[in-house]
């Protein structure tokens, strides 16, 4: 079996690598258990130095490899570039701040002394999506390994080529050997590294189902799990918003990788006194999305990463379409080479449709009316996921109380919902559970132990 990357602009096979055979993957978990006591025990500073090299080739070979970003799975390359920087920028959060973060813990107790501390579980196995290849990898990766933690990455098979560049990035900053390795394998092979001994924990970013399978898996073995899974954002107008910059940030919100993101801004809740005007305006900004060639520096919309995407997608608008829904723009399938769909917009897109219930994922925007606030707050909180939201308002007490309320792990006023290192980031629901980035992040993969010493 082969692990196939194409060119979703174009169609093209890049690459075809073959995968493992068990004993190659026994060799990668054995070496990554055997760096664990070493690379856990090494004086904190020396690890974080190691980030702070990673950061620095990021910077340098940046271009180069938003360019594989770009080739393997369509990212306009301007957002590739940016995910390059954001990658190089959490390296050198945790680098600065890991220590802080990991230190004893004093507790008064009737001990004589009494802290928690913070010590590293050992192997974890990161089974990461192609939609942020870079990102995505790294978010987890970089506070992994500074709490002490060797990483197995079992990355997307169609960012393979990402996949080696990652891994061709640790090996150039000189990572001991087996501290971060990139596993060559496929899906079939998740379950059984998740039940092999030397794995002591699983991260997952990607679909529900993906997520059900690994928490069963890692259940039935007690393996700590922290899942980021789909989402289906509110992105909610309040009459008194400031429509022009509400739909202009919503373009960003909405569009950004092809829509291809699970913090994407999916449901446009929007009052009714003001939808009308909302909606024009919202589409004044998408149909100057024209989809095009994303190695060239002005295009906005790339191709989908799959043609499956894409037919999935499609099905989801001629459902709600059928259903009762209006196309104010878009909604179809671009003809020709590539798997390019339309900016979208559906319009009156009600509880019956797919695209009301499950995640759209891709150039599509799903609005509903709202009479109230009221019911745009239930609206907004009717969903099986809960990952981000935000609400628009100019009157900022008013949108902190509405973000209080939203049923998702992160809500913003005024603002795109995004990840930030600063941040925790994380859902609840069927958006998963457990954080990553920020202290509470760095945390997750550590046994937080109690020392009391009488």
């Amino acid at each position: 079996m082969n692990l196939k990357s194409v060119n979703p602009a174009t169609e093209e096979v890049l690459d075809e690598t073959e995968v493992w055979d068990d004993t190659e993957l026994d060799r990668a978990l054995q070496q990554a258990a055997q760096a664990a006591p070493c690379w856990g025990t090494l004086v904190i500073e020396e690890r974080c130095n190691k980030l702070r090299g990673l950061a620095t080739l990021l910077r340098e070979r940046r271009d180069k490899l938003a360019l594989l970003i770009t080739t393997e799975m369509g990212k306009p390359i301007k957002e590739s570039r940016a995910e390059i920087d954001k990658c190089a920028w959490v390296c050198d959060y945790y680098a600065d701040h890991a220590a802080d973060y990991l230190i004893n813990e004093p507790v008064e107790t009737d001990a004589c002394k009494s802290y928690v501390k913070f010590q590293p579980l050992g192997p974890v196995l990161a089974i990461m999506p192609w939609n942020f290849p870079f990102w995505q990898v790294f978010r987890f990766t970089a506070p992994a390994l500074a709490a002490g933690n060797t990483v197995l990455l079992k990355h997307a098979s169609n960012v393979t080529l990402c996949a080696l560049a990652i891994q061709d990035a640790f090996d150039t900053v000189d990572f001991p050997p087996g501290v971060f390795n990139a596993l060559l394998v496929s899906t079939k092979k998740v379950a059984p590294i998740i039940k092999d001994a030397r794995v002591r924990a699983v991260t997952l970013t990607g679909s529900v189902a993906a997520g059900r399978a690994v928490a069963k898996a890692a259940g039935e073995n007690l393996k700590k799990t922290v899942l980021e899974l789909g989402g289906s954002d509110a992105f909610v107008v309040l009459a008194d918003a400031d429509l022009e910059e509400a739909a202009r940030i919503a373009v960003a919100s909405r569009f950004q990788s092809t829509g291809q993101s699970c913090i994407a801004a999916k449901r446009f809740i929007v009052e009714q006194s003001v939808a009308d005007d909302f909606v024009s305006l919202f589409k004044d900004w998408v149909v100057s999305l024209k989809p095009g060639d994303p190695q060239n520096e002005d295009t906005k919309l790339g191709p989908m990463a799959r043609a499956k995407l894409r037919d999935d997608l499609h099905e989801q608008m001629k459902d709600a379409l059928g259903k009762g829904a209006t196309a104010v723009v878009g909604c179809a399938p671009v003809e020709g080479t590539g798997y390019y769909y339309a900016a979208s917009i559906l319009d009156g897109v009600k509880p019956n449709m797919r695209a009301y219930r499950e995640e759209v994922f891709g150039p599509a925007a799903a609005i509903l009316r709202a009479r109230d606030e009221e019911e745009a707050l239930i609206l907004a909180n009717d969903s099986p996921f809960g990952l981000g939201g935000s609400v628009w308002t100019q009157d900022r007490a008013r949108g902190e109380r509405f973000a209080t309320r939203m049923a998702c792990g992160s809500a913003f006023v005024n603002q795109l919902v995004k990840s930030d290192p600063r941040v925790p980031f994380g859902g609840i629901k069927d958006s998963g559970y457990g954080r990553e980035l920020s202290y509470h992040g760095i945390r997750e993969f550590t046994n937080i132990k109690t020392v009391w010493i009488g």
